[in-house]
């Protein structure tokens, strides 16, 4: 978390302001270093866009033309004095005009007037190799159709790799690999079917040899028969073994028995896979497994229930592991989730860590995780994991030390007040251990949409993932990672998406490049947002003593990245369904209506929820109580005409603007947002 415990930040906020306004002015460098950066609120770079934008338009039309001269072209000259070519033009005008007018209706993701939700300014590299790119129009589908942009695609996935600390050593194993997706969703649900592939595929595989006239021998990793195996140990390799079991298997078939033996076998195998059988022959044929549940925290996106309802895996198999008081994966609670599972041999497909709730900004204990499933792995229960990074997995260039490595967190404590937290750190730092994670370039990596990302930690993983595999298998070849990489140059065999643009992976790849995933790198940016988060935290203790006389305030957990949510409550109310109505009526004045001139907004914010069934009961009343509301209106099914009674309704402020801390006449926009915020509660309490 980034604050000290909630029972001493009160006495310390009453002194710690001026010291943070020092403390930022002693930061106002790095600021500074950041103006090239950006387009800019007021378009202030617009100089340096028009001229390459242009450079690189005529740079375009002469690729075109000198592509091969000597043809004539399809279109004369004369052609632009034709009355259908003139009428042609003057309506494309017209509506092009039209577009760019409605366009002015748009969110301004690029003011820090805006602390809703997790877009901002784009970074001026990304923006402009995506234009520049779209003109080409690859379709990173495989390299027949993008030359240029699929290996830039491949070398994102690397640079995203190792900003987590996977290795990415191509001549040694495992070595790791990523990819681009339109989404957080899209990398989510491939996670979880790469994990369906790789972790049903030991019993396919043992299935086959059953059938198999011929004997393999002993091993795996309990060196042993695959017909010894129980199909218990099976779902329960880990990913390393499962992709060297393959590989010995299939090699011990051609070896043995031959060409035909293992065209055999190999027929064998794909008629077992789950892929083949789907969800219902696969298990009835395993009579003795049961079905998979994958494990989240109550915080995850809504995407993974999405997941397990699109896979077939079912809804009802996926497993909620409560939070703690900071909105984080409850340890003792996923304890007692796996003993479970463990106790009733129930597999366990994924364990799934959030490092930056999208709607708290809340870290997971990944280090913690880590640990506990490790230790379960040693007692016959193994969980692969899946770090849902969509939002906070670009911070992980902060601890990124250039070269490699781990900053120290003694050292970057230097550089804030509170961040980062020895359990954030902890975090931050097990990323390398885990199998796969989720992140979007198109949140805290500051380019245009749609820029998601998968990366596992082994790219072996490919192997499982598409039919052409087993057909093409050739053990001395796939016994190096390069065949691997000339694999992935084919990327749409392997992955869930089919056509995508090679523009997206320019603009990922043009902005890492310029901007290194590291510390001394892409990290100043994110510095600078948990520089302005601390700020409005440490801001809180003197706007609460502001507004004291109308409203009680708190922030309901100490925010672990750069997003903070505020909870206000009218003094003297203790209904919580009237106090979220309130703040239903505070955020009419800061969301969008695309009604009305986006200029009427002086500030725009966005709202969360917190649920009932997401806290304990003891956190929910002391929550409640902070806020002067009687914990006994807090009901999960709620009586009242609205429904406001089953949740707490937040103010939720995401603060990833560059230029929230830029003063202007002795403010900056934090002030600003929070002298704002005071105006509106007064106007609807006062009138």
């Amino acid at each position: 978390m980034l604050g000290p415990a909630r029972n001493v930040c009160v006495w310390r906020f009453t002194w710690r302001r001026p010291s943070l306004r020092l403390f930022h002015r002693k930061c106002h460098m790095s600021i500074e270093e950041l103006h090239p950066w950006f387009l800019g609120a007021y378009a202030e770079n617009h100089d340096v866009l028009e001229d390459l934008l242009t450079e690189f338009l005529a740079d375009h039309v002469y690729w075109r033309r000198n592509f091969h001269p000597e043809c004539r072209p399809p279109v004369p000259t004369s052609a632009q004095y034709r009355d259908d070519y003139i009428e042609f033009v003057a309506e494309l005008k017209q509506e092009l005009f039209q577009l760019s007018a409605d366009l002015k209706r748009s969110v301004p993701w690029f003011s820090p007037r805006y602390v809703g939700h997790m877009s901002s300014d784009l970074l001026l590299p990304g923006l402009i190799a995506r234009v520049m790119t779209t003109l080409y129009n690859p379709n990173n589908v495989s390299e027949d159709a993008s030359p240029a942009t699929l290996e830039k695609e491949l070398e994102v996935g690397m640079q995203l790799a190792e900003m987590f600390g996977y290795p990415i050593d191509e001549s040694a194993e495992p070595c790791a690999y990523g990819h681009l997706t339109s989404g957080g969703t899209v990398a989510n649900y491939e996670g979880l079917r790469n994990l369906i592939a790789l972790e049903m595929y030991p019993m396919a595989l043992a299935q086959a040899s059953r059938e198999f006239d011929g004997e393999l021998g002993p091993m795996g990793p309990l060196v042993k028969r695959l017909t010894e195996y129980s199909d218990w140990e099976l779902v329960n390799l880990g990913v390393d073994d499962i992709i060297a079991l393959r590989r010995e298997a299939l090699g011990s078939a051609r070896e043995l028995h031959g060409p035909a033996g293992f065209e055999r076998f190999r027929k064998a195998i794909k008629a077992a896979r789950f892929e083949a059988l789907g969800a219902v022959d696969f298990f009835r044929t395993h009579s003795e497994l049961k079905p998979p549940v994958v494990l989240v925290p109550s915080t995850a996106h809504y995407s993974w229930e999405k997941a397990m309802k699109v896979l077939g895996l079912g809804a009802q198999h996926l497993l909620e592991v409560g939070v703690d008081r900071n909105m984080r994966m409850d340890v003792a609670q996923l304890r007692t989730v796996l003993e479970q599972c463990l106790d009733q041999k129930v597999p366990v497909l994924a364990l799934v860590g959030v490092l930056g709730n999208t709607e708290f900004g809340t870290v997971d204990p990944i280090g913690e995780l880590m640990n506990v499933r490790d230790e379960f792995s040693e007692r016959g229960l193994h969980a692969p994991v899946h770090i849902d990074a969509a939002w906070g997995g670009y911070l992980a260039s902060v601890f990124r030390a250039e070269g490699g490595g781990l900053v120290g967190r003694d050292m970057l404590k230097k550089k804030f007040h509170y961040f980062p937290s020895q359990t954030v750190y902890e975090a931050f730092a097990a990323l390398g251990r885990t199998d796969s994670i989720t992140v979007d370039p198109h949140k805290l990596g500051y380019v245009p949409y749609p820029a998601g990302a998968y990366v596992a930690r082994n790219r072996g993983m490919i192997e499982f993932l598409t039919q052409e595999a087993a057909y093409v298998f050739d053990i001395e070849e796939e016994s190096h990672q390069r065949s691997l990489a000339d694999k992935l140059r084919h990327l749409g065999q392997y992955i869930l998406e089919g056509s995508k643009p090679g523009s997206a992976a320019a603009s990922a790849y043009v902005t890492h490049r310029v901007l290194p995933l590291h510390h001394d790198g892409f990290g100043r940016i994110l510095q600078q947002t948990i520089r302005s988060c601390e700020y409005f935290y440490d801001a809180m203790p003197e706007f609460k003593e502001r507004v004291g006389d109308l409203v009680n305030l708190t922030i309901p957990f100490e925010p672990d990245s750069n997003l903070v949510c505020l909870a206000i409550n009218p003094r003297a109310n203790d209904s919580l369904a009237r106090m979220n109505c309130f703040g239903r009526r505070l955020f009419e004045h800061m969301k969008i209506d695309p009604k009305q001139p986006i200029q009427q907004r002086e500030f725009v914010a966005s709202y969360t929820s917190l649920l009932a069934e997401r806290v304990s009961d003891e956190r929910a009343a002391e929550l409640l109580g902070e806020l002067g509301i009687d914990p006994a209106s807090l009901t999960p099914n709620p009586s009242d005409a609205e429904g406001q009674a089953d949740h707490v309704f937040l103010i939720r402020n995401t603060l990833m603007n560059p230029w929230l801390l830029h003063e202007q006449n002795g403010k900056n926009y934090i002030d600003l947002y929070l002298d704002y915020l005071e105006r509106i509660i007064r106007q609807e309490l006062e009138g």
